[in-house]
């Protein structure tokens, strides 16, 4: 929609991301997370992924935060310095509204700018079909999937991997 406005997130946004989690956490299979972190923690988690030189991004329509992404690093292993791992987070009220597809492809273009070679999408639960939809509309194809992985809500639940090349991916080496 070209009504939303993608930039990158400021501390005063993280009460606003943090409504949006908690939301997910309470009430979602997006997050294997039980009880929702407190807007502390959340600042603390968006320090770290600045700290780290990744982009922490928000979505908002009308000065009001409709969704989040950031990128994290995939493993702290020194091998896997190339590939990051995508979070994003949508209000419930604005799901279906593009809000996932203005910034999901900004987030990507970040980590590439950057020299990332492989984005990684841990996605919570196989019924998590929207943001299934999202990530293969923006590349990402379907890698595996760890069966019977969490346990919430009095149910086992999947994780959905997905993966797609961030510029060059794999063709070359990276540089250095």
């Amino acid at each position: 929609m070209t009504d939303l406005i993608v930039r990158a997130s400021t501390e005063a946004d993280m009460a606003r991301c943090a409504e949006i989690y908690a939301h997910h956490v309470l009430h979602g299979t997006a997050s294997f997370e039980i009880d929702p972190p407190d807007l502390a923690e959340m600042k603390r988690r968006r320090a770290g992924v600045l700290d780290l030189g990744l982009p922490h991004l928000v979505a908002e329509r009308a000065g009001r935060v409709m969704g989040y992404a950031y990128a994290g690093n995939w493993r702290p292993r020194p091998a896997y310095r190339f590939s990051v791992e995508d979070s994003i987070y949508i209000d419930k009220d604005a799901v279906g509204q593009g809000v996932g597809k203005a910034l999901l492809p900004v987030l990507i273009e970040h980590c590439t700018a950057l020299g990332k070679r492989q984005m990684v999408a841990v996605i919570g639960d196989s019924a998590q079909a929207p943001s299934i939809r999202l990530h293969a509309a923006c590349g990402f194809e379907m890698v595996g999937t760890l069966k019977n992985i969490g346990f919430k809500f009095g149910r086992w639940l999947d994780s959905v991997l997905m993966q797609r090349p961030l510029g060059p991916g794999a063709t070359t080496p990276p540089p250095g």
